[in-house]
């Protein structure tokens, strides 16, 4: 009988239900995985920032009170991967089988204005991360856990497409840079101590549940507040840049199925096609009946220190071994932003209307 100051040795043999914990609950990707994971029947649990503001909008609709326990398969956690005592303790307290590190500060322009910040977390947080893995292991003996690593394609930077687990990094941002030491942490503690830990190289990925400051989801929610009346300038910075858009929720499944793999690998994540920013100005406006030229302004502070040109992703690994593929095309993915943001912008004028907004905060 283990003692009360004892870590319990874990029974494998036993089965269960599976048990997920997220790191970035709260993102655009946490909230797809995690209903995706509750599709599958996982109980899931996340890691959340204490904030004076509540930040959950994204999980309210699948949010159930713990109260309700019989349905509650869903819970929610603070913590912070700055804080390497409050991951492991959550560790031990939850016991997951799987382990998604979406976590980060994820805005490539922002890193620039908050380097340390930036890899503190993205970086150094991806490496307390394995850690707790690693420790928890050690003292429970539950070596099933797999660990799930987000990359992403601005690690690739400068280097020319298409991209693919092969191709050299050469991260143009503090963001690119430390999410390139968060990969080699991964690497590393795989092959160090045999950790079951996947990099997903994820090309873009969008969604209505984009944050408004990403500028696929600042130009969907201009459209429809453009196409309401509630403004008429869009500031943008460079519109030659092209990137390997996809829809988000296709991209989650991904993530599942590296874990799902009887051997640890890295996988690039992409739909294989690169489009312009002027090119999703032309569809989303468009879609709307506007032309982008009336209404979008170049503002030089949105132009980066160092630009990325062009990022298109070879996921052929991807496709034959894990069997994905993307379901979302580039235009349904636009036209979808779109018709969310339109919809919202009618909410929105309701509000103005009634004198509750004052829609002169937008030119």
């Amino acid at each position: 009988m283990a003692s009360e100051n004892e870590t319990p040795k874990y029974d494998e043999s036993s089965p269960k239900q599976k048990i997920a914990l997220i790191a970035g609950i709260t993102g655009q990707d946490g909230s797809y995985l995690t209903e995706f994971l509750l599709e599958k029947g996982y109980e899931v649990h996340g890691l959340i920032r204490r904030s004076s503001n509540f930040n959950t909008q994204r999980i309210n609709h699948i949010y159930i009170d713990p109260h309700n326990s019989q349905k509650a398969r869903m819970k929610l956690h603070y913590a912070d991967l700055t804080d390497a005592s409050s991951l492991r303790r959550w560790f031990d307290s939850i016991l997951p089988d799987e382990v998604y590190n979406l976590a980060a500060q994820s805005h490539v322009a922002v890193s620039f204005e908050i380097p340390d910040y930036t890899a503190d977390v993205v970086a150094t947080g991806a490496l307390r991360l394995l850690e707790a893995v690693r420790s928890h292991i050690a003292t429970t003996g539950r070596s099933h856990i797999k660990y799930y690593q987000a990359g992403s394609s601005e690690m690739f930077g400068s280097t020319p497409p298409p991209q693919s687990e092969t191709t050299p990094f050469h991260p143009r941002s503090p963001y690119a840079a430390s999410k390139c030491a968060a990969h080699w942490y991964t690497v590393n503690y795989r092959e160090a101590y045999g950790l079951f830990a996947c990099n997903g190289i994820l090309f873009n990925h969008e969604s209505p549940r984009r944050g408004e400051n990403f500028v696929t989801r600042k130009i969907t929610r201009a459209v429809g507040r453009i196409k309401i009346g509630l403004q008429s300038k869009l500031f943008l910075g460079n519109l030659v840049a092209s990137r390997d858009w996809g829809f988000a929720g296709d991209y989650v499944e991904a993530m599942w199925l590296m874990l799902q793999q009887e051997k640890p690998d890295d996988y690039v994540v992409a739909t294989e096609e690169s489009h312009s920013v002027e090119e999703f100005l032309e569809v989303a406006f468009g879609y709307v009946g506007l032309n982008w030229r009336d209404h979008v302004v170049i503002d030089k502070r949105y132009f980066r220190p160092a630009e990325v040109d062009n990022l298109k992703g070879d996921s052929s690994k991807a496709r034959k071994v894990l069997g994905w593929k993307p379901k979302v095309g580039f235009e349904q993915l636009v036209k979808m932003m779109v018709d969310e943001d339109v919809e919202l912008a009618k909410r929105e004028k309701v509000l103005v209307d009634a004198g509750y907004m004052d829609a002169q905060q937008q030119p």
